[in-house]
């Protein structure tokens, strides 16, 4: 039988770090794949209305979004409580509806501009003369395509 013995100094192996690279990549990959980032900070509360027909939108990167509420409460006591009408990221009037859609179809491939959708995030507590009011606008700048977002109803 032979003698096992603990002389002999070994030392301990490196740690092979050859694949962290790798690893790396690919967990920055995962995260960049599942982060969704936020193109507009909401500055007015909505509150999706109920509906019970609802469809989905396709292609996202066609449509334009006008959102219509109260200001938050950080904002109320600057803006008052009304409701306004937020594009992208400031206030507007519905005079400016215009400009905005000018500006939106303009950042767009012209083969795509005939397919733009406008959505109208509305507050479910908002006024439907305000709505008019920016139906009567989009008419104006030819954005006939319209869509309202909601909220699915939950069967009670």
């Amino acid at each position: 039988m032979g003698k096992f013995s603990k002389a002999g100094g070994r030392e301990m192996p490196e740690l092979n770090t050859s694949s962290l690279p790798d690893l790396v990549f690919a967990f920055l990959f995962f995260i960049m794949m599942v982060t969704s980032m936020r193109e507009v900070t909401l500055k007015v509360e909505f509150h999706a209305p109920q509906a019970t027909e609802l469809q989905k939108l396709e292609k996202k990167s066609l449509v334009t979004f006008i959102y219509v509420g109260k200001p938050t409460k950080d904002l109320r006591a600057k803006m008052g409580s009304e409701t306004r009408i937020q594009l992208n990221d400031a206030f507007a009037e519905t005079s400016e509806i215009q400009d905005y859609i000018a500006q939106e179809k303009s950042s767009m491939k012209e083969e795509d501009q005939p397919f733009m959708t406008v959505s109208i995030k509305a507050d479910k507590e908002t006024k439907m003369g305000v709505i008019t009011d920016i139906k009567q606008a989009l008419r104006e700048a030819y954005a006939l395509k319209i869509s309202y977002s909601a909220a699915q109803r939950v069967a009670d």
